[in-house]
């Protein structure tokens, strides 16, 4: 039985002419986003501003998440020209904010690390004034490489933790509550300048004592920015939906979040991590501004 939505996550499409340009720009490329293999609902919004999560390593995941929309099966091979074909969509587009995020490729002896490090210095080479937040697997938490990735300077470091501790087994059977928490820490340890992001979903059955708990672990680890979203169920397939809310919550977790000290706290019914990553950006360019004319 389809679950019916509250009035609050109805959804007004943009024109669809914007859209298609940027599909045509991805195909042509042979890249792929993540806003079409995850299902976003924000697709449409993005797209029509010509802003995209490009979604590198291939479409099919090695991992088997219980929320999430992406095909699981065997990695594919690697697209040497990924990494140039990324920069140069995003010139085409003129981003001034890039997202980039992968499937998890468990397959590979580096995870993929050096295809990240490949992308980012792309990014930098052609874009040399658009900030570049990387969105990554956890890479079992091996510090080489975790580092792979960090030396190559990304401004942005996102991982996400995605539930609560409790349903972490649900929800991400293949991952780890303290190995993401760990992750995070690494890349303050190998590059303190990197600003660290994480993002969880809510309407999975957690309650507001664990989001807390939650939020303090990612602070305890040094994280600068969290994003607060509502789980949606990408098909019937996936785990369901236990509850929706409101927007009234999502904002009190905002201020929340504000006040435990992070430096940016995007939360809503439709907040994903890339969504409106652009607002995260000001921010950190601000910073990066101001420290300089010092």
């Amino acid at each position: 039985m389809t679950q019916r939505l509250p009035e609050w996550l109805t959804i007004r499409l943009p024109r669809p002419d914007t859209i298609k340009e940027v599909e045509g720009m991805m195909r042509a490329k042979n890249l792929h986003t993540v806003c079409e293999s995850a299902r976003c609902p924000n697709l449409a919004e993005c797209w029509s501003k010509k802003t995209a999560t490009f979604m590198i390593l291939g479409d099919t995941c090695t991992r088997s998440c219980g929320f999430c929309a992406i095909k699981v099966g065997r990695g594919q091979e690697l697209d040497p020209f990924e990494p140039a074909n990324v920069a140069k969509v995003t010139k085409d587009l003129g981003l001034q904010h890039v997202v980039v995020t992968s499937v998890a490729r468990d397959d590979l002896a580096d995870e993929g690390a050096e295809q990240f490090a490949r992308t980012i210095r792309a990014l930098h080479h052609q874009n040399p004034h658009t900030i570049v937040e990387v969105l990554t697997p956890d890479f079992k938490a091996k510090p080489d490489l975790v580092k792979i990735v960090t030396d190559a300077q990304p401004e942005i470091y996102n991982h996400n933790i995605e539930t609560i501790e409790r349903l972490h087994t649900v929800v991400r059977p293949q991952a780890k509550y303290d190995r993401t928490l760990r992750v995070l820490e690494m890349v303050k340890e190998f590059d303190p300048t990197i600003y660290t992001k994480s993002g969880i979903m809510l309407g999975l059955g957690e309650t507001r004592d664990e989001v807390l708990t939650t939020l303090r672990d990612l602070r305890a680890v040094g994280v600068d920015a969290v994003t607060i979203g509502q789980y949606l169920r990408p098909t019937m397939k996936h785990l369901p939906v236990v509850s929706f809310i409101h927007p009234t919550e999502f904002k009190e977790y905002e201020q929340i979040g504000e006040e435990m000290g992070f430096a940016f706290v995007a939360s809503g019914p439709f907040i994903r991590s890339s969504y409106n990553a652009a607002e995260f950006s000001k921010k950190v360019m601000a910073e990066r501004f101001a420290a300089a004319a010092v």
